[in-house]
């Protein structure tokens, strides 16, 4: 299964459900099965900051119990949009989700679906890019 690493606490909010895009500096024409992968690298500083802290406080986790190096959950990404101006005019997207993406113009968006959290993680060593597990 293809999979993403993805830096914490953001992991573990789309293994949560608590985020549905993923901000990225580079387009994908990928669509399809996606495992979310939590890099060993946590932004403490962020976990501790609004609406973060509450956000995971509300699922039981701080900045210092987020699960790192394991794939947390599968879904499916289903499309990848540009981040221009016009989108950020209609206020898009709205939310907590606008605070846990980068939407500078430029950037891209990915929209993740049917995202569902393991009953236990599974540890691995994560890569940059695509990367692939098998056995999920």
């Amino acid at each position: 299964m293809k999979c993403l690493t993805i830096r914490q606490p953001w992991a573990t909010l789309i293994a949560l459900g608590e985020k549905q895009i993923e901000t990225r500096s580079w387009r994908t024409a990928y669509r399809g099965e996606l495992a979310i992968h939590a890099g060993i690298q946590v932004d403490k500083e962020i976990c501790r900051s609004e609406p973060y802290l509450s956000v995971l406080a509300r699922h039981g986790y701080t900045a210092d119990n987020l699960p790192a190096g394991k794939i947390l959950a599968t879904g499916r990404l289903a499309d990848c949009c540009e981040v221009t101006s016009d989108l950020a005019m209609q206020g898009w997207p709205g939310g907590n989700e606008y605070v846990f993406g980068d939407y500078a113009e430029g950037r891209f968006a990915w929209k993740l679906e049917e995202i569902s959290l393991l009953a236990e993680p599974v540890s691995a060593k994560g890569r940059l890019g695509f990367w692939e597990f098998p056995g999920i």
